[in-house]
């Protein structure tokens, strides 16, 4: 894979996805704190200040880079207000495998924006970064988490068990199965 030294925004029809900067954290958190949002994710913090260490913590690695995590923030293109914020991550010991993840504020769900994000941020990942294949796992119970993954072509690939009926999904994307995906348009919501 590659290292995107000079990442620029990267720009969709409704949505500017750009790097997570530290005053996005109050918004950030605001809906990571939310128990609806929070109960479907792995945070270990959620508080203003823990979400503002992690984004200056990853503003000094390179999407593509080893290491850890690269948020982005997406920004909503007409109000400028930010809706969300996806990441990437390269797999550890597993080269060329992207790892993505994404949380959209409860405010905006259900209108299209994570299918939207998720889609340019795993164009990106084949495109700018050349990864071979894209990830992503998921709370088993989280359907419209889930639905973002099919509809931008993911295939179920592992339900992991975690015991007392909870259970995790790995979806995921090869560079070869992107045909599907360019098939119909997957911002279509």
């Amino acid at each position: 894979m590659r290292v995107d030294t000079e990442f620029e925004p990267l720009v969709t029809p409704r949505l500017e996805l750009r790097r997570s900067r530290p005053e996005d954290a109050p918004t950030i958190s605001g809906y990571r704190s939310d128990p609806e949002v929070h109960r479907h994710q792995g945070w270990d913090r959620t508080d203003e200040e823990g979400v503002r260490l992690e984004i200056e913590e990853m503003a000094g690695r390179s999407p593509g880079e080893l290491g850890g995590w690269v948020q982005f923030s997406a920004i909503d293109r007409e109000d400028g207000e930010l809706v969300g914020d996806v990441g990437l991550s390269p797999a550890e010991e597993e080269p060329g495998v992207m790892k993505a993840g994404y949380t959209i504020s409860p405010a905006f769900q259900g209108k299209g924006y994570a299918t939207e994000a998720v889609a340019a941020l795993m164009d990106y990942a084949f495109d700018v970064l050349d990864a071979e294949i894209v990830r992503i796992y998921a709370n088993g119970a989280n359907a419209a988490s889930i639905r973002v993954a099919e509809k931008v072509g993911m295939r179920l690939i592992e339900r992991i068990d975690r015991g007392r009926g909870r259970f995790a999904v790995r979806y995921e994307l090869s560079r070869g199965g992107r045909a599907f995906r360019h098939a119909s348009d997957p911002t279509d919501t």
